[in-house]
């Protein structure tokens, strides 16, 4: 049983872990960049933009750059010519691994697993010494006026060296050259100076050639123009008798021309007038019916006007009428409502003001009540009492009139008199006076003395029959 399990499991571990050796081993080469495998074969497999398997523990995987370096490659001192002229040169370098077996091989003992940046160090310092070497072999003339040869001794002299490293040369390409002695601009500006006098001179020549061009064309052309006048003057005599000729012919023409023109022109102006007063005739006609036609279509204007705009007054005075019978029946609706509203304000005021009145009218019905109660009380006291009442109302109104009597004094600012007892006589008067009204009231039935008189006489009796007479030699007695 176990040796069955063993027999199914073995195969499968065997197979996970052959998948797994090859999903940790397998490697993809970009096309810039060279996979070398070694460790079991005596020769690495490389690989370039393909993919492969490394097998783990048992080998390696290096890499090296194979796309092109650029390089700015400057000599660090100047460097003497063969004339002992010294200069500085810059350039310019692209260089890249060889593709073949041997360049690669040479190119992997060298740079493998090297950055761009080292590489560029590297060949800078081989090509600085490469581009001294062919500074020293030139003249600084032949360097400036022809750098492609510069450069192709550059290379010549490089190659081998680059190939060493297993490295190409793609360009080589020389910017500029500099001295410290201005030497390179003042052979600029011998050259400059050289060609300003053969351009100098070219002009010179160049002008003497026009000027001799000039005269001699000058002088064809003087020629010609004479020649051409001559031929002139006589192609000018024979045009003139002929246009003489031509007038003649012209003239007798015209003449007959004009002769029937004008026979024509009456016979076409007789025609024309005709015309024109046909046209005339026409135009009239036409008029007339252009403005029978004009008053029809304003009369139809008028008519569809006038009953348009009826129909519009009419739907205005429609549409108006009906706001105003709702407007009126909104105010009319409004109006009721503030009657109504009104109506119960007022009914409620009514019922308000009379129950105002009911509670007035009782307060002075009590008070008219006990006012009659109290006068009729008075009254019957006044019956009860009789004179002595009346006495009674006259002695508290009597203050009241004295000063009636005196009141017209007070309104005096000053009173003069003359003579004794002129005090004495004012109190006259004013007595004088209560007097007459005393008077008066006995002449209206009320003898105001006879009262008195006749109350103290009864008080006097009144006395008398409460006590009995204390008189020694009185001999009755009053009973009680």
């Amino acid at each position: 049983m176990i040796l069955s399990i063993l027999s199914i499991l073995f195969p499968i571990i065997l197979i996970g872990g052959f998948i797994a050796i090859l999903a940790n081993g397998y490697v993809k080469a970009p096309p810039d960049m060279a996979y070398l495998i070694s460790g079991i074969a005596k020769k690495p497999r490389v690989l370039v933009g393909k993919a492969g398997v490394k097998i783990p523990f048992f080998e390696r995987l290096d890499k090296l750059y194979l796309g092109a370096i650029q390089i700015d490659v400057k000599t660090s001192s100047a460097v003497p010519t063969a004339e002992f002229i010294n200069i500085r040169v810059d350039s310019f370098v692209n260089v890249r691994v060889g593709q073949s077996e041997e360049m690669m091989a040479l190119a992997a003992q060298n740079f493998l697993n090297t950055d761009r940046d080292s590489i560029s160090q590297k060949v800078r310092d081989l090509l600085e010494g490469n581009i001294r070497e062919i500074v020293g072999t030139m003249k600084l003339t032949e360097m400036v006026n022809d750098r492609k040869a510069f450069s192709e001794k550059v290379q010549e002299n490089a190659v081998p060296d680059l190939a060493n490293l297993g490295l190409e040369l793609v360009s080589f390409n020389v910017q500029n050259f500099v001295d410290d002695n201005d030497v390179i601009d003042n052979l600029g500006i011998d050259n400059i100076e050289q060609i300003r006098k053969q351009a100098a001179i070219a002009k010179s020549d160049a002008q003497r050639e026009v000027a001799i061009a000039e005269a001699d064309n000058a002088k064809q052309s003087n020629d010609a123009k004479a020649k051409a006048q001559v031929e002139i003057a006589a192609k000018n005599a024979e045009v003139a008798i002929r246009q003489a000729e031509l007038k003649r012919d012209v003239d007798t023409q015209r003449a007959v021309a004009d002769a029937a023109y004008e026979i024509q022109t009456n016979e076409q102006e007789k025609t024309v007038l005709v015309s024109r007063t046909n046209a005339q005739i026409a135009q009239r006609e036409r008029e007339v019916e252009l403005k029978q036609k004009e008053i029809e279509l304003k009369e139809r204007e008028l008519d569809a006007l006038v009953r348009k705009q009826a129909d519009a007054d009419k739907y205005k005075a429609e549409q108006e009428a009906e706001a105003d019978l709702i407007t009126r029946k909104k105010e009319a609706e409004a109006k009721a409502y503030e009657i109504e509203q009104e109506a119960k304000a007022q009914m409620a005021k009514a019922e308000a003001d009379k129950y105002e009145a009911e509670m007035k009218a009782a307060g002075i019905r009590a008070v008219g009540e006990a006012e009659a109660e109290a006068i009729e009380k008075k009254a019957l006291a006044q019956m009860k009492m009789g004179e002595a009442s009346i006495i009674e109302m006259v002695l508290q109104t009597l203050p009241e009139m004295t000063e009636a009597a005196a009141k017209p004094l007070s309104n005096v600012d000053q009173i003069v008199m003359y003579g004794n007892d002129n005090s004495s006589a004012l109190v006259g008067d004013v007595m004088k006076t209560t007097n007459q009204v005393m008077e008066g009231l006995k002449a209206n039935g009320i003898d105001i003395s006879a009262m008195l008189n006749g109350f103290v006489g009864g008080a006097a009796v009144a006395k008398m029959t409460e006590n009995e007479c204390d008189c020694d030699n009185c001999d009755w007695e009053v009973e009680k």
